[in-house]
C-alpha cells in the first residue's frame, strides 16, 4: 500500500516521502498514531500544495534576512565599558550587550543567539563579529570596545 509519511519514521522514510508499506504496518502502526495516510489525489495534491505553501514561505525568510543583512554590513556599532590596567575589561563583552547594542543604536532588532563570536571579548579595541540571520546569510558588524 502507498502511503504518504506525515512525520519521520525510523526505518521507512522522512516526512513528505510516499512509500510502499504493507497493509498491516500501514493499518495497525501508521494510521492510528498519525505518522502517514494512504496515497490518494487529494492527499497527493493536498501534500503539494503544503510545500509550494512552505517553499514560499523559506523564500520570504531568505528574502527577509538578505534585507537585514545588507541594513547590517559594514556598521560600526560603538559600546562603552569599564576597564582595568592595560585596557583590560572587568568581565567580558557578551552577545546579549552587542544585541543590545546593535537595537539602540540602529533600531534593528537581532536575535542574541545569532551573533557568533569565536572568542571572548576582554579587551578594549575593535573586533569583527558575524551575526548568522539564516543558514545561507551572514553579515559582518564592526564592533568598537572603548573605555567608559
Amino acid at each position: 500500500m502507498k502511503v504518504i509519511l506525515l512525520e519521520d519514521v525510523k526505518g521507512t522514510g522522512k516526512k513528505g516521502q510516499i512509500v510502499n508499506a504493507s497493509d498491516g504496518y500501514a493499518n495497525n502502526f501508521l494510521f492510528p498514531k498519525k505518522l502517514a495516510v494512504a496515497a490518494t489525489n487529494d492527499n497527493l495534491n493536498s501534500i503539494k500544495l503544503q510545500k509550494k505553501a512552505e517553499d514560499k514561505r523559506k523564500a520570504e525568510e531568505l528574502a527577509a534576512a538578505k534585507e537585514l543583512a545588507e541594513k547590517l554590513t559594514n556598521k560600526d556599532i560603538k559600546i562603552s565599558v569599564k576597564t582595568g590596567d592595560n585596557g583590560k575589561l572587568f568581565g567580558s563583552v557578551t552577545n546579549k550587550e552587542i544585541a543590545a547594542a546593535i537595537e539602540q543604536q540602529t533600531g534593528l532588532v537581532i536575535d542574541k543567539k545569532k551573533i557568533v563570536l569565536n572568542d571572548q571579548i576582554k579587551m578594549v579595541g575593535t573586533r569583527h563579529v558575524n551575526i548568522k540571520l539564516h543558514p545561507e546569510v551572514t553579515a559582518e558588524v564592526k564592533v568598537i570596545i572603548s573605555e567608559a
